[in-house]
């Protein structure tokens, strides 16, 4: 895997010692991307081994975003594999985070994003664009709300408050 995580990220252990109030996702996600580290502000895709919505998601521009595909924990499909993580890459996306399965994991560790998700499945989705974008989505005992920042890397992922203010105290310069 390459590892192309910028050397101002701050490791999510860190981000836990400095600031109590963020959120465990603690969903056993393994690593499949190129960035072992990444964060953004969240975008949500709610669909069950159907990835139409997660396509369009990443089809428009990510602006550093992340988008995490809420899968409901299925690994009876895969909803990301290559040619979504290299289009997300694409289109400025930090990371997207699967809480389901991913396929083409070979070509994935070669893709400039960070990829994290249950497991991996070798058959496709469906293409339909059923589920839901923009919703509050619940993963590992957290709540997952569009925009909110969330930190990942080998360690776990982190989510910070709803009300963690744009210059949140010793955070605003890891961004």
């Amino acid at each position: 895997m390459t590892d192309t995580t910028a050397p101002a990220m701050i490791a999510t252990a860190d981000l836990m010692d400095e600031h109590g109030a963020l959120a465990v996702c603690s969903a056993p996600f393994r690593s499949f991307g190129g960035r072992s580290a990444f964060h953004g502000p969240l975008a949500t895709v709610r669909c069950h081994e159907d990835n139409g919505l997660v396509k369009a998601a990443v089809a428009e521009p990510g602006r550093g975003r992340v988008l995490f595909v809420d899968g409901g924990g299925s690994l009876g499909a895969a909803l990301v594999g290559d040619n979504v993580a290299r289009t997300a890459a694409g289109n400025g996306w930090a990371g997207i985070v699967v809480n389901g399965a991913v396929r083409d994991t070979r070509q994935l560790a070669h893709v400039d994003i960070g990829v994290l998700a249950l497991g991996t499945h070798p058959r496709r989705p469906s293409h339909l664009g059923a589920g839901e974008t923009g919703v509050p989505v619940v993963c590992g005992g957290t709540v997952l709300r569009p925009g909110r920042l969330l930190f990942a890397d080998e360690d776990g992922v982190v989510v910070a408050p709803d009300d963690m203010p744009p210059a949140f105290p010793g955070l605003s310069s890891h961004l």
